[in-house]
């Protein structure tokens, strides 16, 4: 009667032996991302936690290229708010842009960033094409 006691207190999630595996330790430490590339996955994982960012990369996946105007009517807010994460998403390097007389486009540039919003929201969406 102890013995069922005293596992019930336990607390589940941490062992009960200090303890670890040599082998197993240093082969998951020889493959660890470097602390450069935690910090691009940080800032990529940052830039892509906002919901209209991935609205705009969601919205590249399914166009090669839309010009400010239509992000902002895809978002169903003002050009000024698409403009501020088009900006954003430029900075970071996800997007790239090119202007047309006084039209701006944006596309696709960082594939792991679109296969990752792919991957997430549309389960198979194909990565962006890229262009010469």
């Amino acid at each position: 009667m102890n013995d069922v006691k005293e596992l019930r207190t336990r607390p589940l999630d941490t062992c009960q032996v200090a303890r670890f595996n040599p082998e197993v330790v240093a082969r998951v430490r020889a493959v660890a991302p470097s602390s450069e590339n935690l910090s691009e996955a940080e800032l990529l994982f940052g830039v892509l936690a906002d919901c209209t960012r991935l609205r705009i990369v969601h919205a590249l996946l399914q166009a090669d290229e839309l010009c400010v105007c239509d992000v902002a009517q895809v978002l169903g807010s003002s050009v000024a708010t698409a403009s501020h994460h088009l900006r954003k998403l430029r900075d970071l390097r996800i997007l790239r842009h090119r202007s047309d007389g006084k039209m701006v486009y944006y596309s696709l540039l960082d594939a792991r960033a679109a296969q990752l919003v792919a991957a997430l929201l549309d389960r198979g969406a194909s990565p962006p094409r890229r262009k010469g």
